[in-house]
């Protein structure tokens, strides 16, 4: 019986091998035998997530075709990963990835470290901020007072508990953009809201329009679902969109949705104006493409002056083409598990029906404390907070890493949480792999792509500030010493494969 569960594409996974990019070996720099690159960027790709374990590998021959090597090559690669674990074979089934015992399995989204890997590690993987105190504390405290009545009922309120609904309504209202209670339903953080979106619109071979790059755990979601991802190139820097590109991808591709990050886009930043979101909404109308706009950075404005534009939903006055998604998660706190979605009642009574089959309801004490939050002034006094302490990680991390690593290239955005770095060449994944042994975890660009693109970045977050964003750089400094002499833990080469 085969032991595989997926299967990877001879053309895909050269596709995947020749994205990781590095700097042209310098004088004296000892490079592998093509067989040892070949198993090194098969072996990078499994422990990235990039390949999944379990999955086949094609047929020596396809491959070597596919890379323009011989079927020797492919070979002896092949050998030496399942001499390391990382591959198992069968006669008659084929090889399929494995990883070697004890090690853990790899994360293909952007997981946290567990609490106790912190003392050894700076993780600069997820971009979350602690809990901001005393409001959480004290949002808890008034939940559990506004507790009681809800406790004699069966707890059970898929869309949302009514006070929460018509508060977050009233939130939209008063941004200038009149909201029903009957228009919002209250989610599991936004993961939990994209998850029915696309379960209701993007079924398994749809095609869904995503920025590229774009947030890791949502493409990863998007996969798994079974959608076609089309990626849509982001313009140079922080300027947003480039439309020309979006205009064509709807009217050729025709997506049944677009997913979009236009407030401080994660991983780069940008901030969509005004002109580009009215252009967007008038070309998903006329693509006949559900757009869904991820608004769950866009109170983390750091630079007091900035005047945010209106919300992407404020160009669709009908509500027939804009699905709104916002969350606690960013602005407040990620352990605060609340989310929503704003669309038209026909479509919010459609997700309700749905999540009766998934997870029947968000948490009802969560949904309590972020509602006393709203109330009562203490969300804007907890957000003024965090953005305040965004603002000077977000510093003191662009200073260390100019003064450490001043060949790396970024601008620096005016709001969110991260920062998307250009590393002067080296491959992303190499130090991603590299970063892991001298203790700071940072994720690669592909994660943020599509089949291997983005190798030459990476994603800061500004989850660290002060000594600790110094000490950061400077052991992404050393990741990156490592991966410009060519040397791993194992004593051997980390130059990429390139066919």
């Amino acid at each position: 019986m085969a032991q595989w569960t997926s299967a990877v594409g001879a053309a895909q996974l050269a596709r995947l091998l020749t994205s990781q990019q590095d700097r042209p070996a310098g004088p004296g720099t000892r490079r592998p035998p093509a067989y040892r690159a070949l198993a090194d960027g098969i072996r990078l790709l499994v422990l990235e997530g990039r390949v999944p374990v379990a999955a086949r590998l094609p047929a020596e021959r396809e491959l070597a075709l596919a890379l323009s090597v011989s079927r020797t090559t492919v070979a002896a690669a092949y050998e030496a990963l399942r001499g390391e674990g990382f591959l198992e074979s069968r006669r008659g089934a084929g090889s399929w990835t494995a990883v070697p015992a004890g090690n853990p399995l790899p994360a293909r989204g952007l997981e946290p470290l567990p609490p106790e890997a912190l003392g050894s590690i700076i993780d600069l993987g997820c971009a979350a901020l602690p809990a901001p105190e005393p409001w959480l504390t004290r949002a808890v405290q008034g939940a559990l007072e506004e507790l009681p009545p809800y406790a004699h009922t069966h707890g059970d309120y898929p869309a949302g508990l009514p006070a929460m609904r018509a508060m977050i309504a009233d939130r939209y209202t008063a941004r200038g953009i009149p909201t029903m209670p009957e228009q919002i339903m209250v989610t599991t953080g936004a993961m939990g809201a994209i998850d029915a979106i696309c379960q209701m619109f993007g079924g398994r071979g749809e095609r869904i329009a995503v920025e590229s790059p774009s947030y890791a755990n949502i493409l990863q979601l998007m996969r798994e679902a079974g959608a076609r991802l089309v990626p849509v190139a982001m313009a140079e820097g922080l300027s947003g969109w480039e439309m020309d590109r979006w205009r064509q991808v709807l009217r050729d591709a025709a997506p049944r949705l677009a997913y979009v990050v236009a407030d401080f886009h994660n991983p780069t930043g940008a901030l969509a104006d005004e002109d580009q979101r009215r252009r967007l909404v008038d070309a998903a109308r006329s693509a006949g493409t559900v757009l869904v706009a991820d608004e769950t950075m866009s109170e983390l404005w750091l630079d007091p002056e900035l005047e945010m534009p209106r919300p992407v939903c404020a160009f669709d006055p009908a509500g027939s083409t804009v699905i709104t998604v916002g969350s606690a998660s960013k602005a407040f706190w990620a352990g605060m598990r609340i989310g929503w979605v704003r669309a038209a009642p026909d479509v919010i009574r459609s997700l309700v029906s749905a999540r009766a089959y998934a997870d029947m309801g968000t948490p009802v004490l969560e949904q309590l404390a972020v509602n006393w939050l709203f109330g009562t002034g203490g969300w804007e006094q907890a957000v003024e907070a965090r953005r305040g302490q965004a603002r000077e990680n977000r510093d003191a991390l662009v200073a260390a890493v100019r003064r450490e690593l001043p060949g790396w290239e970024f601008e620096v955005p005016r709001g969110g949480l991260t920062l998307w770095v250009r590393t002067g060449g080296l491959s992303g994944s190499r130090l991603a792999e590299a970063g892991e042994r001298v203790g700071v975890r940072v994720p690669s660009g592909p994660r943020f792509g599509v089949d291997g693109a983005f190798e030459g970045y990476v994603r800061l977050p500004f989850t660290v500030g002060g000594a600790v964003a110094e000490e950061a750089a400077s052991r992404l400094a050393a990741a990156a010493r490592l991966v410009e002499s060519g040397v791993t833990g194992g004593g051997e080469s980390v130059r990429p494969f390139v066919a």
